[in-house]
């Protein structure tokens, strides 16, 4: 059922016309068949009664030698050669039976019918006959002679067949042809979505801002209200990123005074709030420049994964061993992302930093790349998550302990990076006992995640 809901628009019609066509043409080649059958039998049996009729007229008593004669001939040689299929014969049920020479000395079966009666057996030598009997009174016999008159159904069989087989290849054409007209028909109808797909491809690619409403008057409605959104999500986009740039430039004042006040703060605690307090710098200028751009992130570079991977893996290598935790990295030396360099920093910067924060030896993170895109895997040691515990943590904010420093945002933040690329979050149970975060990332701008 799920294959059918995707099916393209073309492949429905085509296959709505097929079923139609597969219920509609056997229909109207049985109603063809059967009412050629019918008149063709029809023609054949009254053919039959007019021989029955001759077979009748020329009958006679001949009294001087007390037997019964034909006077007439039936006009067909077949019915004075041998076993030819074409027969007749008059009987009284008894020792007079007077029979066409075709039917040489095989007898046909009597069955009495005061009306005259049409039926199908099988002859001399297994021949299928057409059979038309009746019975009659002759003066000056005292009962009925029965009259009977059988032609082989082959001729009529043979046209039948004939008949069907015509029938069947018509039928057979004409739905092919209608496939194919359709088909040419869906191909043209379809065109105008074909221009609106192609179009939606070039906003996605940032070769368009807008969507071509020179289209039909159903799909230009469509278009313009597409570009109605279009415009809208341009306009919120941008106000975003204004209030986003705002809100870094009314950090960076209070930054710039709090690493002023720390130079009066006495080592080592200085050098660790200058440093933090130029990771939050750093952050709030990325941000910025983030917020000023106007590209979109399906259009990524994509960057050498070791190499901007290489700050973020010393730096929390050092913090890793202050906590006596060891962190194992295993990436690829030719292993490309197409991510922005400080998005795939912070990216992998949130869930070292969230493995860390509950690991009790050890933290893992593997790199590699698949068909059609790039992964991500980081595990630690941990007391892990269930499967609840993972749907719950996706969350803006959640927090599974609250004793545990820090704001419960890292996984969130991760997973909304790995949307806005396209890619996919996976959690699950890791090799080393904890949590096992996945990240898989396209090789392709805007391929959606499944």
């Amino acid at each position: 059922m799920s294959r059918l809901r995707r099916l393209s628009l073309a492949s429905r019609l085509l296959l709505a016309t097929l079923l139609t066509l597969a219920i509609a043409l056997p229909l109207a080649g049985a109603g063809l068949s059967h009412y050629f059958r019918t008149t063709a039998t029809g023609a054949f049996d009254e053919r039959l009664e007019a021989l029955l009729n001759v077979v009748v007229a020329g009958l006679a008593w001949e009294p001087t030698q007390q037997r019964l004669v034909h006077e007439r001939s039936l006009g067909d040689p077949r019915f004075e050669q041998a076993l030819s299929g074409w027969y007749w014969q008059i009987s009284d049920g008894g020792e007079r039976v007077l029979a066409s020479r075709s039917l040489w000395d095989q007898r046909l079966p009597v069955r009495s019918h005061r009306q005259v009666m049409v039926r199908d057996l099988a002859g001399p030598r297994g021949t299928p006959l057409r059979v038309i009997e009746r019975d009659i009174r002759l003066a000056p016999l005292d009962g009925p002679l029965h009259v009977s008159v059988a032609v082989s159904r082959e001729t009529l069989d043979a046209e039948l067949a004939r008949f069907t087989r015509l029938v069947t290849l018509f039928l057979v054409g004409l739905g092919l042809l209608l496939l194919v007209t359709l088909a040419l028909q869906v191909r043209w109808g379809l065109a105008p979505l074909r221009r609106v797909q192609a179009d939606l491809q070039q906003v996605e690619s940032g070769e368009a801002e807008r969507l071509d409403t020179r289209l039909a008057p159903e799909l230009a409605r469509l278009a313009r209200a597409m570009n109605g959104v279009l415009d809208r999500d341009r306009r919120l986009m941008t106000h975003a990123r204004h209030a986003a740039g705002n809100l870094a430039h009314a950090l960076k004042t209070p930054l710039s005074v709090l690493t002023t006040l720390a130079d009066g703060i006495e080592e080592p605690r200085r050098t660790r709030i200058r440093d933090e307090l130029a990771r939050i710098d750093a952050a709030v200028r990325h941000h910025l420049a983030r917020a000023s751009a106007a590209g979109d992130a399906g259009l990524a570079p994509r960057v050498a994964a070791s190499e901007v991977l290489t700050p973020i893996l010393a730096g929390l290598g050092r913090l890793a061993e202050r906590r006596g935790i060891t962190l194992r990295h295993e990436l690829p030396a030719g292993m490309r992302v197409r991510m922005e360099a400080q998005d795939l920093q912070e990216l992998v910067g949130n869930l070292l930093d969230n493995a860390l924060r509950w690991a009790e030896g050890g933290v893992e993170i593997r790199g590699g790349s698949d068909a059609g895109g790039s992964w991500l895997e980081v595990e630690d040691d941990g007391p892990g998550m269930d499967e609840a515990q993972r749907q719950a943590v996706l969350a803006r904010g959640a927090r599974l302990d609250e004793q545990r420093p820090g704001n419960g945002l890292g996984l969130a933040i991760v997973a909304d990076l790995v949307k806005l690329n396209g890619g996919r979050l996976e959690l699950a149970r890791a090799r080393l006992g904890g949590l096992a975060v996945r990240v898989w990332l396209p090789d392709r701008p805007f391929q959606p995640a499944d």
